[in-house]
């Protein structure tokens, strides 16, 4: 049977409207990091082009020589900035950094990534190939909510989970906004959209 990763683990999913605690597990992903306006910054389209070809490959690896299939889940990111008003106020995009991630099943390690990254070079293609890698990510307690609408929609949602409801249950935030794009925006309206809104936590 094929494991759909974003169903069993039980983090990922969220309602919308309702912000709330999750304790999310140790998890290990692809990632590769840029700076800017994800819409213009050059990084950010290279990113992509590098990120979804190794989870494919991968996910080919691991059915192919361990016999065990996976649905390849869906984008990921990290965002932060020096400032992080930028987020809830101007969205001031081009101060913007990032980490594009892509979940990774725990039955693989470093060794099937390299394996898989080397049939990803013989092909071409992936401008920053070289520079995505493996990482654990252990975010433990997190505030989130579903967001439904547009990516620049969110701002007031964040302001809400941020300096509402995190202060409000004695915590103060701690490592990046992380932004789990549960709709292909190549496919879907942008009213449409459902991004998991995500900030790790910790008591005060």
């Amino acid at each position: 049977m094929k494991a759909d990763l974003r169903k069993e683990i039980a983090s990922y999913s969220a309602r919308r409207g309702v912000l709330e605690l999750v304790t999310v597990p140790p998890l290990q992903y692809l990632a590769v990091d840029g700076h800017g306006d994800p819409n213009t910054a050059p990084g950010y389209q290279d990113a992509l082009a590098s990120l979804y070809p190794l989870a494919y490959a991968l996910k080919f690896l691991s059915r192919r020589e361990l016999g065990r299939d996976y649905t390849v889940p869906p984008l990921e990111g990290l965002w932060w900035a020096d400032d992080m008003a930028v987020f809830t106020g101007a969205r001031d995009k081009g101060r913007w950094a990032w980490t594009l991630l892509v979940l990774v099943p725990d039955w693989l390690a470093a060794e099937h990534v390299e394996a898989a990254r080397s049939t990803v070079a013989r092909k071409g293609g992936a401008p920053l190939l070289d520079a995505v890698r493996l990482e654990a990510l252990d975010e433990g307690l997190c505030a989130q909510t579903l967001h439904v609408g547009p990516y620049d929609d969110e701002g007031p949602v964040l302001a809400e989970l941020h300096e509402r409801f995190v202060p409000e249950h004695g915590l103060r935030m701690t490592g990046r906004h992380h932004e789990v794009y549960l709709s292909d925006a190549r496919r879907t309206a942008p009213e449409r959209l459902r991004t998991l809104l995500r900030q790790p936590v910790r008591p005060l």
